[in-house]
């Protein structure tokens, strides 16, 4: 079974279209009437996009096609860019705490408040959560590349702007800890 569905919005003629080719598609497809609508639970679906001829707000992945293009494969290479837009963005974003991370943007934010980071602080956040408590050799090996044995103190110099620039924006002294020889993230 595919992990994409396609949803083709109030447009009968669209989703016969493409039923009939659908043993090419690389993405399952289905049809919801308007009628219909408040029964679709499309939460249920991890990757789905919503496509119509209509313009349409009820739905958070949606896709208005302005024309049906004359060839089909026109469209559905219209689909299939809109199916890595939506991909790319989901996997850019990111809840580390009551934080949000836009990995893309390199921007952590927290109700209305941003803050830049840097490729590197992205990976050092992004290392410690997804490990959730680490030790500092582990991190200079994982994020920086560097032998275990090295002597340095790139990554505790880096904590350290880290935590001030978190202290600054988001007067947030706990986000990132140290305790029994680990780093974590609160």
């Amino acid at each position: 079974m595919n992990s994409k569905t396609l949803f083709i919005f109030d447009s009968i003629k669209l989703f016969e279209i493409l039923n009939e080719i659908k043993s090419y598609l690389n993405f399952e497809i289905e049809h919801i009437e308007q009628k219909k609508i408040k029964e679709t639970d499309l939460s249920s679906f991890k990757d789905y996009l919503v496509i119509s001829l209509n313009s349409s707000n009820q739905f958070s992945n949606f896709t208005k096609i302005d024309k049906v293009p004359k060839k089909i494969d026109k469209l559905i290479e219209i689909i299939n860019l809109n199916f890595i837009k939506s991909q790319f963005s989901k996997q850019s974003n990111c809840k580390i705490g009551k934080y949000n991370l836009d990995v893309n943007s390199r921007i952590i934010s927290y109700k209305k408040n941003n803050l830049d980071l840097t490729e590197k602080e992205i990976e050092l956040l992004l290392f410690i959560h997804q490990n959730k408590k680490v030790n500092l050799k582990i991190i200079q090996t994982n994020v920086w590349g560097y032998r275990s044995d090295l002597e340095t103190h790139t990554v505790e110099t880096h904590i350290y702007r880290l935590r001030k620039k978190i202290k600054e924006v988001f007067q947030d002294e706990n986000f990132l800890e140290f305790e029994n020889g680990k780093y974590f993230l609160v």
